[in-house]
């Protein structure tokens, strides 16, 4: 391989008359009356080369050129002709005169080219990732995301942070998300579990007086993957000793300052807080996008007035009656509100009550029931005409919260409330220590059961535990979240008394956590972190949605790499040597209809 002296996107005109040598991918061939044009294409760009008749040997080997073969070129760099430079590449002033072509590589006709991965199913790109990510939009998430991972560690050094590798072979502690277990070999029937997070080796390297951690990490939960999470992901995760979750909360705050600010030239301003119970309150959501309205608005008062069976029932049983207004939204169709209907069952809703303001008053859907208070809807809401107005109501408040929050984020995007190049940024703060699980009957940690109560709140641990707030903060930018953090429970009392709480007997605590309680024995400072999303914040600079977009090698929905064809069978042999016999699948009896 001869050397090349510049790359796809260098050349311009200041560089005409010289002789350079470029390398890379033929994007595009063209013949134009015996005159052969190829873009030659690598991770810098797209650059013309020109093959002319008279010199002979580089035009005969240019002729057999095709999508996707690896050359090498040398050649002039020469202004294009007038009228032909084209303004929306930056290398479109010049081209190449060749002089000589060397054919690196041959390639298949491929089952797609970059320039058509738009036209093909996404498990078609994925299969053939190593094309896919031959894109310029590909290589310049990646380019992103490389950036960002580089801007962290810079920071984070700044701020005097060490970088500490912790295990990625752990003990199982199954308390949320389900573990990936490895078989262990050495240790019959026992087993490894990929870390969910280093949550308790950052803890206890508090314990070992690091007082500053930082690690860019990966983390494994199995569980469903979503449009924004994937089984295997990134995260920067990060410790500090003798801190309170305001001086955390600044460090990462400067971070998303720095990383927005270098990347996309945009000053992110100081970030305001808001109370768990006003984000659900208002929102529906401890995530709440801020660029549109549509807050919910609470009119239990009106509805316990009315004989409507929907709102009454739900007073009744001690719930709440709240209702978002849609500004322009009594254009949608009945299909449309139809849909919607059907679309929010999926939260717990029985169905979505709704009606449009026609005349200054309620019209359609359920106003016939709702007469006696239509003008104090109208005016509570600050509807006007060619609104729409939906309502949730239930007897849980979590159900109510739930279904609008949903609600009101598809609407905005379907009705292009947002407008491009919004930012709205906040943290949510005094989430609750525990929730209650109907189903378990027991108490949950909204968090993890490291999480510190507020120092006000501890008496509530025994009497009244709903009502206990944490120590815990979430980042929050266009209603994501991009990361969650707490102040970490420091004593071995209090801890104690929080895994009680959680139905974790001192028997159990030990087999699971014994390492954590024991280190805390012997001097443990106060300490707090937070752990930021790496693949969700390139989602956000780079503007996709899908999080399979900002990941080299993603997994589809259903865990699985086309391109490796992983997950996939072992030897037998195998799985002897660790130990391990497959029981049999049985499938389920189905009965003819």
């Amino acid at each position: 391989m001869r050397p090349r002296t510049h790359d796809c996107g260098a050349l311009r005109l200041d560089h005409a008359q010289q002789q350079v040598s470029l390398a890379g991918w033929v994007n595009s061939y063209r013949d134009h009356g015996g005159v052969i044009f190829i873009d030659l294409r690598d991770r810098g760009g797209l650059t013309q080369i020109v093959f002319h008749p008279e010199h002979a040997d580089a035009h005969k080997l240019a002729d057999r050129l095709r999508s996707e073969d690896v050359i090498w070129v040398r050649g002039i760099v020469v202004p294009r002709e007038a009228g032909m430079a084209n303004p929306k590449l930056p290398t479109g002033g010049i081209e190449i005169q060749a002089h000589e072509l060397e054919i690196l590589n041959k390639a298949e006709t491929p089952p797609f080219t970059p320039d058509e991965a738009h036209k093909v199913a996404e498990e078609t790109r994925l299969r053939y990732r190593f094309i896919d990510l031959r894109r310029p939009r590909m290589q310049q998430i990646l380019k992103t995301r490389y950036r960002v991972t580089k801007i962290m560690r810079d920071y984070f050094e700044q701020q005097g942070f060490y970088e500490i590798e912790t295990p990625f072979l752990c003990k199982s502690t199954p308390e949320g998300a389900r573990d990936f277990l490895v078989p262990s070999r050495l240790q019959e029937g026992c087993f490894y579990a990929l870390p969910q997070s280093p949550q308790l080796f950052k803890q206890i390297l508090m314990v070992a007086g690091m007082e500053k951690y930082v690690q860019i990490v990966r983390c494994f939960r199995d569980e469903d993957p979503r449009a924004d999470r994937q089984a295997e992901f990134t995260q920067l995760d990060l410790e500090m000793s003798f801190v309170n979750q305001e001086d955390v909360m600044n460090v990462v705050e400067g971070l998303m300052r720095k990383i927005w600010k270098d990347i996309l030239n945009i000053d992110v301003p100081p970030l305001k807080r808001m109370k768990y119970d006003e984000a659900m309150g208002r929102y529906g959501s401890d995530r709440p996008d801020l660029r549109f309205g549509m807050e919910l608005v609470d009119v239990s008062d009106l509805a316990k007035t009315t004989d409507f069976k929907v709102f009454r029932g739900a007073i009744d049983a001690g719930g709440l009656v709240k209702a978002i207004r849609v500004p322009g939204g009594a254009k949608l169709t009945r299909k449309e509100t139809d849909a919607i209907t059907e679309w929010v069952k999926q939260f717990g809703a029985g169905g979505l009550p709704l009606c449009k303001v026609e005349d200054g008053k309620l019209a359609t859907g359920v106003a016939k029931f709702l007469e006696p208070i239509s003008a104090a809807l109208v005016q509570r809401m600050g509807a006007v005409n060619g609104d729409l107005i939906c309502f949730g109501a239930d007897a849980r408040s979590k159900v109510v919260h739930r279904v609008l929050g949903e609600l009101r984020v598809r609407l905005a995007n379907e009705m292009k409330m947002i407008q491009p190049g919004q930012w709205e940024w906040l943290w949510v703060v005094d989430f609750p220590l525990v929730e209650w699980n109907d189903g378990e009957k027991r108490w949950d940690a909204m968090h993890h059961p490291f999480t510190s109560p507020n120092a006000e709140d501890m008496d509530k641990l025994s009497g009244d535990p709903g009502a206990a707030r944490a120590q815990a903060y979430d980042i929050v930018c266009n209603g994501s979240e991009l990361g969650g953090g707490s102040i970490r429970i420091h004593r071995p009392d209090v801890q104690q008394q929080v895994f009680s709480l959680l139905g974790i007997t001192p028997e159990s605590a030990q087999v699971k956590f014994g390492f954590l309680l024991d280190a805390l024995k012997f001097g443990a400072p106060p300490h707090g972190g937070l752990a930021l999303g790496l693949d969700r914040i390139i989602m956000h600079l780079e503007g996709t949605t899908n999080i399979r977009d900002v990941i080299a090698f993603p997994k589809t929905q259903n865990g699985a790499d086309l391109m490796l064809q992983a997950p996939s069978t072992v030897e037998e042999s195998q799985l002897r040597e660790l130990h391990l016999r497959l029981a049999p699948v049985v499938k389920k009896a189905t009965t003819e209809q």
